[in-house]
C-alpha cells in the first residue's frame, strides 16, 4: 500500500512539474518571443517589375506597458533586420477596457505603441489601418496617434507604390467590426486593371471583397491564431469574423488573404503553441 502511495505522490509531483513549466512558457516565455514568418506570395495581376517586393506584416499589438511593449520593443529590430520595402499594420493597437468610461484613457496606449512602432524602417513607409479594439474606444486618438508618428492610417482610402516605373495600389479600410469599412469608397481611384493590396483588420472579410472587388492580397490580423492552441483541439477562442480564417495563407477566389496571429494578447496575457508573429511577405507575378 505504501509503495503505491509513493508512486502516486511522485505521479502529482510529475504532473505538478509540468503545468507549472507549461504555464511559466504560455506567461513568461512564449509571449515574448516573436517568430518571424517568411512567405512567397505569387499574384497573377502582380508587376513584373516589382517582383520580389517585401512587405512586413504586424497585427494585434494591444499595447500595456508590463506585457505586450516587451514583444512589440522586440519586433522593431527583427523588422529593420528584414529590409522590408513597406511595413503593413493591421489593427488592435489598443484594447478595450473593462468600463467604457476609460475608452478615451485606453485609446491613448496607442501614443507610446506608435512611438515604439515609428523604429520600423521602410522606403515606402508605415501604413496602418485600425481594429475593433480601437474603434471601439476611440479611433479617432489612435489615428491621431499613429499619424503624429509619421505611421499613415488609410481609412477607407488607397496610395499608389510607385518603383522601377511600376506600381500597385495600397488600400486599407475602417474596422468592419465598427460597421464603417466600405472597401468601394477605398478602391475607387484604382484603374481595374492594377494589382490591389488590401489592409483590413478581420480577415473573414474577405467572403465579402473576393467576389465583388479586384482585390489581389488581403492582409489582416485578428484572430490572434486562437492565442492559446490545444493539441488535436485547435484554438480556444476565435472573434466574430476570425473563425473562418485563423492564421496564414488562404485562397479565396481571385484573391489571396494572408491572416497574421498578432503580437500582443487580449483578455489574459497567455500564449501557447501560438507565439507572437512577424511575417516577411514577399510579392511575384505568378507565371
Amino acid at each position: 500500500m505504501s509503495k503505491i502511495l509513493s508512486t502516486r505522490r511522485q505521479f502529482l509531483l510529475l504532473a505538478s512539474a509540468g503545468a507549472a513549466a507549461i504555464a511559466a512558457d504560455a506567461i513568461l516565455l512564449e509571449p515574448n518571443r516573436p517568430l518571424v514568418v517568411r512567405r512567397n506570395l505569387f499574384l497573377a495581376r502582380w508587376p513584373e517589375r516589382l517582383n520580389g517586393f517585401k512587405i512586413a506584416l504586424l497585427s494585434d499589438f494591444h499595447y500595456d506597458p508590463r506585457f505586450s511593449v516587451h514583444p512589440i520593443h522586440s519586433s522593431v529590430g527583427f523588422v529593420n533586420g528584414l529590409t522590408p520595402d513597406l511595413i503593413a499594420l493591421t489593427g488592435d493597437f489598443v484594447s478595450i477596457p473593462f468600463s467604457q468610461s476609460h475608452n478615451r484613457i485606453a485609446a491613448r496606449s496607442a501614443e507610446p505603441c506608435a512611438q515604439i512602432l515609428k523604429g520600423m524602417k521602410a522606403p515606402f513607409g508605415r501604413w496602418a489601418v485600425t481594429g475593433n479594439h480601437d474603434h471601439f474606444t476611440n479611433s479617432q486618438i489612435v489615428t491621431a496617434a499613429l499619424e503624429e508618428q509619421a505611421i499613415g492610417v488609410l481609412g477607407n482610402r488607397s496610395i499608389p507604390i510607385e518603383r522601377d516605373g511600376a506600381r500597385f495600389w495600397l488600400a486599407g479600410v475602417n474596422d468592419v467590426l465598427g460597421g464603417t469599412a466600405d472597401p468601394g469608397k477605398a478602391l475607387t481611384p484604382v484603374p481595374a486593371d492594377e494589382a490591389v493590396v488590401l489592409l483590413a483588420h478581420e480577415p473573414d472579410f474577405a467572403d465579402y471583397v473576393a467576389p465583388q472587388f479586384p482585390v489581389d492580397l488581403q492582409l489582416s490580423g485578428h484572430s490572434h491564431g486562437g492565442q492559446v492552441r490545444f493539441p488535436f483541439a485547435g484554438p480556444m477562442f476565435l472573434p466574430d469574423l476570425g473563425r473562418k480564417y485563423v492564421r496564414g495563407q488562404y485562397e479565396i477566389g481571385r484573391t489571396t488573404l494572408y491572416v497574421n496571429v498578432g503580437l500582443g494578447t487580449v483578455g489574459l496575457p497567455v500564449r501557447w503553441n501560438c507565439p507572437p508573429e512577424i511575417t516577411l511577405l514577399t510579392l511575384f507575378r505568378r507565371a
